[in-house]
């Protein structure tokens, strides 16, 4: 196991009901995942895996002003189910957009990400095409969700 974050995109309906009823996002949230037919119809979504800390070590040394485990509204009271405004995923949408790959790639350390203890703690040499992908990813992601006017969830699991 490890800790892992994923978003998905998420109306202002949704939002608004899931900050007044947490419960209810928690299965909500759980159910769209739990679907074996289409897990996530229409929605768009990232899985970040174990990625999300060594993108977050690097979009720290840009201009991208994404935290993780800051960002959003928190949910539930664990810690693992945030919620991002519409507003907020095209702010973030705007500036991933704004910052290609290559100008995060530039920050990639695998030692001083050793020295650091980013999260998972495998950095090699080659560390930096596994982000990018990720990246990669993230920036479709928050692109997709603002060009549609939504919002999103964000969980964290450990």
């Amino acid at each position: 196991m490890g800790m892992y974050i994923s978003f998905v995109g998420a109306t202002t309906e949704e939002l608004d009901r899931a900050e007044k009823d947490p419960s209810w996002a928690d299965e909500f949230v759980y159910e769209l995942y739990d679907n074996e037919d289409d897990p996530l119809p229409g929605r768009p979504d990232v899985g970040l895996d174990k990625k999300w800390a060594g993108l977050q070590f690097l979009l720290d040394e840009t201009d991208v002003e994404l935290e993780f485990m800051m960002d959003g509204f928190p949910i539930l009271e664990d810690g693992t189910l945030f919620g991002y405004s519409a507003e907020e995923v095209k702010t973030v949408a705007r500036q991933l957009r704004a910052t290609p790959w290559e100008q995060v790639a530039a920050h990639y350390d695998a030692e001083e990400m050793t020295k650091e203890d980013v999260y998972p703690r495998i950095w090699d040499d080659d560390g930096g095409d596994w982000l990018e992908d990720a990246y990669d990813e993230l920036v479709e992601f928050f692109g997709e969700a603002a060009d549609r006017g939504l919002g999103a969830f964000m969980t964290f699991s450990f």
